[in-house]
């Protein structure tokens, strides 16, 4: 009898461990107890993944065996493509160390660098040996026939290398996100690139339209048809979801006017790089080396101004500016050395906005601040002067011979100024209860939601040229300092087109905590006595009162 029992018992254990096994095979549950929600995929990012059909292979390439820094970033990397991979079983890694082999390390490096995938060059001076590590930050996404490039490091001039990690970290999710989305979803929104008003020829932003080719259709849009067609040309702006006006220059009409506004009031939205002062670096190399800054009237003051923004007449000069690379020297003994250029503000960023979060400083050349003014339509600024800022009025004789003078600090105390704002709602139209320029069918005087960004400096979004070649936007050649103008842009119009929601995971906050290298440099002796003899002594410790105890029982 206590035998069947216990075959009974032993049979009811057993199917219901296989029962328990079964059920866990078919449902998967997993619970993210992380504070900031790291290990979550927003629905966003998990959305896209239910268009996949195909394989989708990602290669990458930052595997070897790295400093504390980068083998966080590593295991971050992993961690967020595992997330991945639990949305669909149609993704497919490589982890590629491309160094390994030094029979072919260095065409590796000769490939990957001329296909885009910048090496970071790791110096490492902790020691009294200073070593260099060369690791690859990136990673290669494949989908059918198409290829992307997925930077994992978010780089920076002006913060440290475990600052740019937790950077990168936060902003993984949506690095990959981004590059699934550009291989997946085919390109559906237009923009259309302003012609007619002296915009700045294409030589000049081509790394621009370089860059958001892959995302978006763009094509040039003249507003010249206005004077004989402007219905006509109204019309086909409609069918753009964007326009880029990349530094006009000359003034435009009421008729071209009440085309873009009345673009706007249907929902169009806009990127303005536009400037009041007439004043460019290169009228400055000649013989005088000098130049005169004038206002520029455009006649879009009356145009920003009711929605919201005024562009003031004037030049921000900032104590806290790039460089500009200047001959020193008499004849044969001039050489070019690195000098501040107050009229270069580095914008710092909003780093609660999806724009411009964890964003590298952003280059200007002759900014206008920007006041906003009080109205229904939403406003955020994005970028901004540093605290020690100026203005400068306008007429006025800028000379290169002024860039040696020391700087009057006391001058510089007008606190940050505006240099870039999004404005985001209803707008109501420029030529509500005025008469019309010309009669617009099906006239609006209020705007469904939309977006605009204006910016004061057209420059930001100019591309240097050497040898009639556009160079990198954002790369000063002569100082070989990167700034964040390329990305800042490309965030921008994401922003003002993004209708799934991607963007806004830049605004996803992860709390990481780093060790502080210069503290364990310093204290490494004091806490390695710690870790080795305090352990030591505490057991010594624990010994004799447990021995001492031991002998006053028994005794």
């Amino acid at each position: 009898m206590m035998k069947n029992k216990t075959l009974i018992s032993t049979a009811v254990v057993i199917t219901a461990l296989f029962l328990v096994n079964v059920v866990a095979s078919k449902v998967y549950s997993r619970l993210d107890l992380t504070k900031d929600n790291r290990y979550t995929l927003s629905n966003n990012s998990k959305a896209l993944l239910t268009n996949l059909d195909s394989p989708l292979i990602i290669d990458v390439f930052l595997e070897g065996d790295f400093p504390s820094e980068f083998r966080f970033l590593q295991t971050e990397v992993k961690q967020i493509i595992d997330e991945f991979k639990l949305e669909t079983d149609l993704i497919f890694i490589n982890y590629i160390n491309p160094i390994e082999e030094e029979t072919t390390r260095d065409r590796n490096i000769e490939e990957l660098s001329k296909a885009g995938l910048e090496p970071f060059i790791n110096t490492d001076n902790s020691t009294a040996k200073v070593t260099q590590e060369i690791i690859f930050p990136w990673a290669y996404a494949s989908y059918k026939d198409k290829k992307v490039k997925i930077s994992l490091l978010k780089r920076s001039i002006t913060q440290s290398l475990p600052e740019q990690i937790a950077n990168s970290v936060q902003g993984l999710e949506y690095a990959f996100a981004d590059g699934f989305n550009r291989l997946v979803n085919e390109k559906t929104k237009k923009i259309a690139i302003l012609k007619g008003n002296g915009e700045l020829d294409d030589l000049y932003i081509a790394d621009f339209l370089r860059t958001v080719k892959p995302y978006y259709n763009i094509a040039p849009f003249t507003l010249d048809s206005v004077a004989t067609n402007p219905q006509g040309t109204l019309d086909k702006l409609k069918q753009y979801d964007l326009v880029v006006a990349a530094k006009p220059s000359e003034a435009f009409t009421e008729n071209e006017k009440l085309i873009l506004d009345q673009f706007t009031m249907y929902g169009g939205k806009s990127l303005w790089l536009t400037e009041s002062v007439i004043m460019d670096k290169d009228s400055l190399y000649n013989n005088a080396r000098a130049g005169i800054s004038i206002m520029r009237d455009l006649k879009l003051n009356d145009f920003f101004f009711k929605y919201g923004v005024r562009i003031n007449p004037s030049l921000v000069k900032d104590l806290y500016s790039a460089p500009i690379m200047l001959a020193i020297g008499e004849g044969s003994k001039a050489q070019l050395q690195p000098i501040q250029w107050q009229y270069s503000p580095l914008a710092a960023a909003n780093p609660k906005h999806p724009i411009t979060k964890n964003l590298n400083l952003v280059k200007f050349d002759f900014a206008s601040p920007i006041d906003t003014l009080k109205n229904t339509v939403s406003k955020t600024i994005l970028l901004q002067s540093s605290p020690r800022s100026k203005l400068e009025g306008a007429p006025k004789t800028i000379a290169l011979e002024n860039v040696t003078q020391t700087p009057d600090e006391a001058s510089y105390n007008l606190g940050p100024q505006n240099l870039g704002v999004v404005l985001e709602g209803e707008f109501t139209s420029v030529y509500d209860k005025r008469v019309l320029p010309f009669k617009v069918n099906g006239f609006k005087t209020k705007s469904t939601a939309t977006k605009m960004v204006v910016i004061s400096d057209g420059d930001i979004i100019k591309n240097e040229v050497i040898r009639n070649r556009p160079q990198e936007l954002g790369f000063d050649q002569l100082t070989g300092k990167a700034f964040g103008n390329k990305e800042f842009l490309l965030n921008t119009v994401n922003y003002l087109l993004d209708d799934t929601g991607l963007i806004n995971i830049r605004a996803k906050e992860i709390s990481i905590a780093f060790l502080d290298a210069n503290k364990i440099k310093d204290q490494k002796s004091k806490w390695q006595v710690i870790n080795l003899v305090l352990p030591l002594v505490l057991l010594a410790v624990f010994g004799f009162i447990f021995n001492y105890l031991r002998k006053s029982k028994y005794t």
